[in-house]
């Protein structure tokens, strides 16, 4: 099986990009993040003619986020129960071929001071508690998409400029950390605990040329399937596009 994320910053943007990767790569669930189109506006007919099952919760401008897979999605669930009046279009969650799949497209927050931040820090706190519960139901699951967290200081081209700086904070990093608690692990650093994998790069500064990023798009697996992990990998072919993403798919594969 393979399970993959991609931030597309801009569906209806990046809809040829994404039609043509699902092609060459055939995963057998890709989760998008920042769609940034209405529910109404979402492409799913283009996905459905090629075969794809696909749900989706759709924002115009922000957030959006949607699950493409080869197999039939089941009891699909959209948002975090403990924030049932947010309208942020951030999380949907579906079963496909028996792995329950949680796609996040989490809070970037902007500023440590800011109100965006303690948004964030409740966010996670509901974040945290769904996939608990999400755990107790679903031995084999999947945590992925854009975390806007950068979990150790091997995840950031230069720890010291973002030392405590937003994505990059200890407070963040404790709350990645307590979602490894629950009895996630992080894929790719199972997989290469060592080297710089980033996932995002800034459109300014030649930044991607440079490859000065972050990495901030992950998959987290379950004990179960941790056992079955057999790759984890970043597409920075999909980044070197004409009009990319800001960000890269990240894929996994299991046995």
């Amino acid at each position: 099986m393979k399970i993959a994320t991609w931030n597309v910053n801009s569906l209806n943007v990046r809809l040829p990009q994404v039609s043509d990767w699902l092609a060459a790569h055939q995963p057998d669930i890709l989760a998008l993040q920042e769609l940034k189109l209405d529910q109404d506006k979402y492409p799913a007919a283009v996905f459905r003619m090629s075969g794809w099952h696909t749900e989706w919760s759709g924002q115009k401008t922000y957030n959006g986020v949607a699950l493409i897979s080869r197999h039939p999605l089941e009891d699909v669930a959209v948002g975090l129960p403990a924030l049932p009046d947010d309208p942020q279009r951030r999380v949907i969650a579906a079963t496909a071929a028996g792995v329950r799949v949680i796609n996040v497209y989490c809070v970037n927050g902007e500023a440590l001071d800011s109100e965006k931040f303690a948004y964030k820090r409740r966010w996670f706190a509901a974040l945290t508690e769904f996939v608990r519960a999400e755990l107790a139901r679903y031995p084999e699951l999947v945590l992925l998409g854009d975390f806007n967290i950068a979990p150790a200081d091997q995840d950031v081209y230069a720890p010291e400029k973002w030392r405590e700086k937003i994505l990059c904070s200890s407070e963040e990093r404790q709350w990645f950390a307590a979602l490894l608690e629950l009895g996630l692990s992080d894929g790719l650093r199972h997989i290469h605990p060592e080297g710089a994998h980033y996932t995002w790069w800034d459109y300014r500064g030649a930044m991607f040329q440079r490859n000065q990023g972050l990495r901030i798009d992950h998959i987290l697996v379950s004990a179960a399937l941790k056992e079955k992990l057999r790759q984890v990998a970043v597409d920075q072919d999909a980044r070197a596009q004409e009009r990319p993403s800001d960000h890269a798919p990240v894929y996994a594969e299991f046995a």
